[in-house]
């Protein structure tokens, strides 16, 4: 590949530095789908329809096995399957292909993996498809969250690292002083070396969004890169690495400088990837038991997790009841509670609230958010396009255990799809609660559920929701009120709990959206995982910088004392 063509990208690269630098708007990529071209979603079913039942074919060298055992939430099996390597032989690959990319500048790296999302975006509707079938989003989720929205975060992950290591200069001259003796004078050449071999441990739910950000920061500081997906969620990842690997064999580096690890559930290898020896950097994103358990045995290398928390919503005082309701709705409801950000526990005090039509009881506040849940997602043809289908059996138990139990105000009902009669798909049930009752909602329930609780005001509510954020972990938080006092005092609560939050949403803002370029995901500071996507701290550790130094000629008349000399080396 000649380098000259990878030049049209550092305009693309230098808007990305400044974006995150201004933490303004910013997107590289179109959410539209119609940016994409004339046709191009019935062209995108059809080439995802294209690799249904067969062998998906990669690059990578040394997998002979076959795995894959994928069922789309929506009904159908994928029959896909894909290489299987044992571990020690991707370890292996990895380190050989290593070799060549780290000898490449920052830039050259950084430029390469730009055009690596530049060819990803050129398959947006591809993986809209290969995202909902595996993932269970709506299509236009799976559109937006698993291609551009994705695509942008992994901008920004390489923005990051190349900005890092852009902070190490190459070769300068050392000088000291040395009164009247000439100057001690050094040639110093600092080099950035890669941390060695990555791994990224993709989840079931968002397998390119949490993916991409460690995947292409371990990229860009020239790290080899082992993605091992969800066995649940393998084929986005896939045509990831594959378009990876065709643009770096093209460029004249090994291929297995990315590689794809396949395990299923039965037969599970991300513990065996995450404490080998040689591998030196673990991406995470999943549920928090297998989370700590990384956190307690990744002794060898560089961990950063996602993982999970208790989300809350405190509701003091409203201007427009309807329109928290329906912004509440949505949020939700969307994608059948199966975001990271999703509100699960919506705290009321128990006398109710101030809005502008006057005092709203407790009961009308429940009234008002359920009622419009139900008008949302009333229409079944309108409710898949918002709910998509449960992911997850054990998603699915767990919502019917929930509605069994005492307090649902609003249950749940299964939802039908003239296009996909099997999916499992099912509005959130609402389970009504007290304050005392916090082993109900003082835990993540995962899925469609939510908690009203009955809190004595909007102080308690305040405290219950960021002391579960400091004990259990949280990633997103809101609060609604009209009171700049309770804001300052929700916000100082929050920060000091580690965990964002929004106020006053409405419209078509919501709790859940995270905006590359200007928000950072998970803040790191709470159990909800000990990592940020993106900030410096999620780059900078992925690679090390090392020295030479050469005595320069002109200092060796006159040598400094042994004194001197070691007092410059401190």
């Amino acid at each position: 590949m000649d380098k000259s063509a990878l030049s049209q990208h550092k305009a693309t690269l230098d808007q990305a530095v400044k974006a995150c630098k201004e933490r303004t708007y910013w997107s590289q990529y179109s959410e539209s789908p119609k940016a994409y071209g004339e046709g191009g979603q019935e062209a995108g079913e059809q080439e995802f329809k294209a690799l249904l039942k067969k062998e998906f074919s990669l690059l990578q060298t040394g997998s002979s096995d076959k795995g894959g055992a994928e069922k789309s939430p929506f009904g159908q099996d994928l029959g896909v399957s894909y290489p299987s390597a044992p571990v020690e032989t991707l370890i292996e690959n990895a380190k050989k292909a290593q070799m060549s990319w780290a000898k490449a500048t920052p830039e050259e790296r950084a430029l390469l993996c730009v055009e690596f999302v530049a060819r990803i975006n050129k398959v947006s509707h591809l993986m809209a498809y290969a995202t909902m079938h595996t993932t269970g989003q709506p299509w236009m989720m799976s559109f937006q969250a698993g291609g551009p929205h994705a695509q942008d975060r992994a901008l920004e992950a390489i923005a990051y690292g190349y900005e890092a290591m852009a902070q190490v200069p190459h070769d300068v001259i050392w000088e000291k002083p040395q009164g009247k003796q000439p100057p001690i004078s050094l040639s110093k050449r600092f080099e950035v070396v890669p941390r060695g071999v990555a791994l990224v441990i993709g989840c079931a739910t968002f397998p390119n969004w949490n993916s991409y950000p460690g995947l292409f920061a371990s990229l860009v500081c020239g790290n080899p890169v082992i993605v091992k997906p969800h066995p649940m969620a393998i084929l986005p990842l896939a045509i990831t690495v594959l378009e990876g690997q065709k643009l770096l064999k093209e460029a004249g580096f090994d291929p297995n400088l990315l590689q794809l690890a396949v395990d299923s559930v039965d037969a599970p290898i991300a513990q065996k990837l995450a404490t080998h020896k040689d591998v030196k950097i673990v991406d995470f994103t999943g549920g928090p038991v297998f989370g700590q358990w990384l956190e307690e045995n990744v002794k060898q290398a560089q961990l950063f997790t996602e993982k999970a928390g208790v989300n809350s919503v405190v509701i003091d005082s409203v201007g427009d009841l309807d329109a928290m309701a329906k912004n509440l709705a949505l949020s939700v409801s969307l994608y059948s509670g199966q975001m990271c950000t999703a509100p699960q526990d919506i705290f009321i005090p128990a006398a109710g609230i101030e809005t502008a039509a006057g005092k709203k009881s407790f009961d009308e506040v429940v009234a008002a958010i359920t009622k419009a849940t139900s008008g949302l997602l009333g229409d079944d043809a309108r409710a898949v396009e918002v709910l998509g289908a449960v992911q997850n059996p054990e998603t699915l138990k767990r919502l019917q255990g929930e509605g069994k139990k005492d307090g649902v105000v609003l249950a749940s009902r299964t939802v039908s799809s003239a296009k996909f009669p099997e999916a499992q798909i099912h509005t959130p049930v609402f389970v009504q609660l007290d304050a005392a009752q916090i082993d109900r909602f003082g835990q993540e329930m995962f899925g469609p559920i939510v908690y009203l609780v009955r809190v004595a005001d909007t102080n308690e509510g305040l405290k219950l929701a960021a002391g579960l954020a400091k004990e259990k972990g949280a990633i997103s938080a809101a609060v609604y009120s009209t009171s700049e006092k309770v804001m300052a005092d929700a916000e100082a609560l929050f920060f000091d709990a580690g965990v964002n939050v929004s106020f006053n949403l409405s419209g078509n803002i919501f709790v859940n959206q995270n905006a590359a370029f200007s928000d950072f995901h998970v803040t790191g500071a709470n159990p909800a995982g000990n990592a940020s996507i993106t900030d410096a701290a999620f780059v900078a550790s992925r690679f090390r910088v090392v020295a030479s130094r050469v005595l320069r000629p002109a200092s060796v008349e006159g040598v400094a004392p042994t004194a001197n000399l070691a007092s410059a080396s401190r």
